[in-house]
């Protein structure tokens, strides 16, 4: 058997050799290392070359490397910021060392199939191996199988650095030849299954070693007692430990990591069987096998330190370890996949190295923020579905950057995740004065006192729709300042300067230069990803962190949360070097701070709630921001004050669950909570006491509607803003917004008057020049609303200050050629002195507005001032006296001048004065009645000049083919009437309706179904008589 292994091996290297030849022009370097190998394997020869590549490598005595084989690793300790101890560092111990003799043949054999099936015949390395994976390296191939033996990788782990040379690999195998020397093959490989990485067990723990996996992911104690396809399950993990881990940090299943772990098996058992070490049928039984249903179940882990904390410094220690080893890499690199070893490798290194880390944390700090979050008063119960409210915090001393003190999560057993350091989620609001305000302020194009737009935005999906923000508040405030803008957290405003005055990739690199790293390119095409939106979203970290810049004064202190780190012998191996970066002025930074300051001091700003929840307020200066998503899956708020900034996320850790009404003000009173703990605990973080105004900060009063130089009509309306300015911005212009002209409102908008609309129609006033019209917005809203999702009502999308708005385009209603008819449902009632007036507009499209008209105690009637515009309240008001009695009528008049019929006569007496069923008295309140004192003169007796027409006689009313014909007697020609009106009252409890005038005493009126009561008026100069008798009609008549 040996021999046909030994010849196997030898055709092998012939090919291998044969390979390497093809890609001699390649791998010249790895050629002559592996030809030197292999000569030194065969006979010994260039020993002195090698001796040159590991000159730097120690001679290790057996001794010594019988020793590191088998010792313990040294434990290594975590310190906060005053030097006490937080606990100490996990240990790569944590496992269940076996002997030889303990591990089964079948674990031995999937093993070397897959990792290497020459172990107990090459002397350390095996040169096919280098040679195949130099091939596959080069030439990109898709299965990369490795080319280091079981005593490399031994070696490799128990005795390099993590550094990356190209003499690496040769003290690699130096050692492997060294272990050879020194070591049985039985104790290497036991070696090797005592301290390999096998992932996380069932309870969450890293697994070390083949015992320790047999137990964490089987449930199994002694290893004979797993089966075929087990021991090739567990035999492929160490591969990639992290991504076969068929369980997470918490213990639970990962199904994706499962799957993959079952393909590696596959390739286990074919390697197994390729070697002769299963036979077929046990092959078969082997994928037969319910991997699954064999895993052990998930139990509950427990830390007995500060397991958040703890974890972090550990990722984060590995992370600065690598790069302090390897220079030429970033943060940024170290979360490429080709990377991930060398992390891992890190932390092993970490782990085992005895190394000792002095964090900022702050013991104090950090306690306190603890004991707010693990409080559940604190928070919304826990949810069935959504499950537990997290939370996330930091506190930084911008100042350095320093990490005082952090909030990872409510409860380390229900989730793992760091969420302040590694989650990322959507911003919302919180990101605007980053994207959009400061970048604005720094470049010039805004101040406080700027005046912006909040009226709609209509933003293209690139799908042939169109995407209409709304404001948390869901209504346009119309011409506000940049400040205000601010306080109420406006959502278009922000919007608006984002787009229009910064651009996109020039607000993501300024954001960019504050330290935010999760932006992706993507996010150059959100265009609401100053509002949230964005691929990835923000860490807490990073988003508090940049609010530090503002804070610190324009100065950008990158977070970091390790000051040093020291090895075994207690030499510095690390330690933290600030690089301040200047990213905005002093002045720009100043401005900022002041417009988040009155985010809270001002009583409609939305962290006005802090003065009320911050013990400190008024003693201690602070300024900050709330965010929102739209869905409130995220609520934040990140606040300052000149020493400190502090930032606070709210939300479940699934983004699709929302959060209630109650918690959605979580973040600011877990804000006001930590900072009323700290500063009475550590009052001397926060010594200083104001926020120090910069050279260059001046004061100055500007148009509240243009922001620019006030004039004398500026004066004169009262817009007048007065605010804080950096020098060199201070507006040089006049302010050009204000101008007087006449108009027409329609639906909300004012238009410039159709030259045929009537005089009383328009109206005249000082109204505001908007950067973009109103008229022509709406008229952009209503060919994008259609196309846009949820769309609202047009008067939906209307400012606050529409009517304020000076138009620029005519009245778009075009004459339909006819009389508009009478408005409909008028009714009038009494209020306090006066009558409303209400009623429902005319259908058709041309009209413009509506006219009321009153008799007052029978007289004529006459037309009241004031006039209602279409799109306004339809109502009139009319002031009344005690003692008389009213009629009103409506009309609605079109854009030509046309006026319709009068509506239905009402009275605000209402129907107190209605008849009763079957009466045809004519009502009191309608037709004075003679009987109260009336006569054929003026109401109260007497004739002469001016006296009314007498009541019309005679009538008669009789049905015809069409309808009805109505005749009386004429009245006297002294009595000088010019013309008669008829009128209708369908049925005993309506109201009499005009049916129109004739000049003549006989009237026809086509009507259907003939009913009802007729009676006829006369009409002089000197008004309206009173009404004929009354005679009614019956259908069928």
């Amino acid at each position: 058997m040996a021999d046909r292994k030994r010849t196997f091996a030898s055709r092998r290297l012939v090919n291998g050799l044969a390979t390497a030849g093809t890609l001699a022009g390649l791998t010249v370097l790895w050629l002559l290392l592996f030809g030197l190998l292999a000569g030194l394997v065969a006979g010994g020869a260039v020993a002195g070359y090698v001796a040159a590549l590991v000159k730097d490598e120690p001679v290790r005595s057996r001794a010594f490397i019988e020793q590191k084989i088998n010792e313990n690793a040294i434990t290594g300790f975590v310190y906060f910021r005053d030097g006490t101890l937080i606990g100490q560092l996990r240990t790569a111990e944590d496992r269940r060392p076996v002997t030889f003799n303990e591990i089964p043949q079948v674990v031995l054999d999937a093993v070397l199939a897959i990792e290497d099936d020459d172990f107990f015949e090459h002397p350390g390395i095996d040169l096919y191996s280098l040679l195949r994976a130099v091939k596959q390296q080069l030439l990109n191939e898709s299965v990369q199988t490795g080319g280091s033996t079981i005593t490399q990788q031994l070696a490799r782990q128990v005795f390099l650095t993590l550094e990356q040379t190209n003499s690496r690999k040769a003290r690699e195998i130096f050692l492997a030849l060294r272990l050879e020397q020194f070591l049985s093959k039985k104790e290497i490989i036991t070696a090797y299954l005592n301290k390999i990485h096998f992932g996380n067990g069932s309870n969450g723990y890293n697994v070390y070693g083949i015992k320790a996996a047999a137990k964490g992911i089987f449930g199994i104690d002694d290893l004979n007692d797993l089966n075929i396809a087990q021991a090739a399950y567990l035999a492929g993990l160490p591969q990639r430990p992290s991504a076969y881990s068929a369980f997470t940090g918490r213990g639970e299943f990962n199904e994706a990591n499962f799957k993959r772990a079952v393909e590696r098996q596959r390739l286990v058992l074919r390697r197994m069987l390729e070697e002769g070490k299963i036979t077929r049928e046990e092959y078969e039984e082997a994928l037969r096998f319910d991997l699954r249903a064999s895993l052990a179940q998930p139990t509950e882990k427990a830390y007995n330190t500060y397991p958040y904390l703890m974890l972090e410094v550990e990722r984060q220690a590995a992370e600065l370890l690598v790069l302090k080893n390897n220079p030429g890499l970033t943060k940024e690199d170290l979360k490429k996949k080709e990377n991930a070893q060398l992390v891992e490798d890190a932390r092993k290194e970490l782990l085992r190295g005895g190394y000792k880390i002095y964090t900022t944390i702050d013991r104090d700090v950090y306690n306190l923020m603890r004991r707010i979050a693990e409080d559940p008063d604190n928070f919304t119960p826990d949810h069935p579905v959504k499950g537990m409210e997290q939370v996330a915090a930091i506190m930084i001393e911008h100042g350095t950057g320093a990490i005082l003190g952090m909030i990872e999560g409510r409860d380390f057993h229900t989730e793992q995740m760091n969420f302040a350091t590694q989650m990322t989620r959507q911003p919302g609001s919180a990101m605007k004065p980053l994207a959009a305000y400061l970048p604005a302020i720094d470049m010039g194009l805004i101040q406080p006192a700027s005046v912006l737009d909040d009226a709609p935005i209509i933003l293209s999906t690139g799908t042939g729709g169109f995407h209409i923000p709304k404001n948390s508040n869901n209504r346009y405030e119309g011409l506000i300042t940049a400040r205000e803008a601010l306080n109420r957290s406006i959502n278009t405003v922000a919007i608006k300067v984002f787009l229009e005055k910064v651009t996109i990739e020039k607000a993501w690199d300024f954001v960019r230069k504050l330290g935010i790293t999760t932006l992706v390119p993507e996010d150059n095409y959100a265009q609401t990803g100053v509002i949230g939106g964005l691929k990835y979203g923000v860490t807490v970290e990073e988003m508090t962190n940049a609010y530090g810049v503002i804070a610190n004064r324009g100065v950008f202190n990158d977070a970091y949360l390790i000051e040093e780190i020291r090895n075994a012998k207690d030499e510095i191996v690390y330690q933290h070097q600030p690089s301040p970066i200047r990213v905005v002025s002093e002045q720009s930074a100043y401005l900022m701070t002041d417009m988040l300051r009155t985010v809270i001091s001002d009583p409609g700003g939305t962290g006005a709630s802090i003065r009320s929840q911050f013990k400190g307020y008024g003693k201690i200066p602070v300024a900050g921001k709330t965010g929102t998503t739209q869905n409130y899956a995220d609520v934040w708020f990140v606040g300052f004050t000149p020493d400190i900034t502090l930032g606070v996320w709210i939300g479940y850790e699934k983004q699709i669950h929302t959060l209630g009404t109650e918690s959605r003000r979580h973040a600011r009173e877990i804000w006001a909570k930590i900072m009323n703990a700290v500063t009475e605990t550590k009052p001397e973080l926060f010594p200083t006491t104001e926020f120090a105004k910069p050279d260059g900060i001046v004061t100055a009063t500007v148009s509240s509607v243009s922001g620019k130089l006030p004039t004398e009509l500026t004066r004169e309306a009262g817009r007048l803003v007065t605010d804080i300015f950096n020098q060199k911005d201070v507006p040089k212009e006049e302010d050009d917004a204000l101008v007087r002209v006449q108009y027409i409102s329609y639906n909300g908008v004012n238009y410039l008057p159709n030259p045929a609309t009537p005089p009383d129609m328009l109206r005249e006033a000082v109204m505001v020049v908007r950067e973009k019209p109103l008229d022509v917005l709406m008229e952009e809203l209503k060919a994008a609303l259609p196309k846009s999702r949820e769309p609202k009502p047009l008067g939906y999308y209307l400012p606050q200050d529409a009517k304020e708005s000076a138009p620029s385009r005519q009245d778009p209603r075009v004459d339909d050629g006819k009389v508009p008819s009478a408005p409909r449902n008028v009714s009038a009632e009494v209020l306090d002195g006066l009558v409303r007036i209400t009623f429902a507009p005319s259908p058709e499209e041309d009209v413009v507005g509506y006219r009321l008209y009153r008799s007052m105690n029978g007289r004529p009637f006459a037309r009241v001032e004031g006039t209602v515009l279409t799109g306004e309240e339809y109502k009139f008001v009319n002031y009344i006296s005690p003692g008389n009695t009213y009629l009103y009528y409506v009309t609605a008049v079109d854009v030509a001048g046309n006026e319709s019929p009068p509506s239905t006569m009402v009275s605000p007496l209402g129907d107190a004065y209605t008849p009763s069923p079957g009466s045809s008295d004519t009502p009191d309140w309608l037709f004075p009645n003679p009987d109260n004192g009336g006569s054929a003169g003026e109401p109260g007796g007497g004739t002469g000049d001016g006296a009314l027409p007498s009541a019309p006689a005679g009538l008669v009313v009789s049905s015809t083919p069409l309808g009805v014909r109505l005749m009386w007697q004429a009245n006297p020609p002294e009595e000088g009437v010019t013309e008669y009106r008829i009128w209708h009252r369908p049925d005993p409890s309506g109201q009499y309706q005009l049916l129109g005038t004739t000049s003549d005493t006989v009237f026809e009126y086509v009507m259907p179904l003939p009913q009802g009561s007729f009676r006829v008026t006369a009409v002089s100069a000197a008004g309206e008589s009173l009404p004929s008798a009354a005679v009614e009609i019956s259908a069928g008549n």
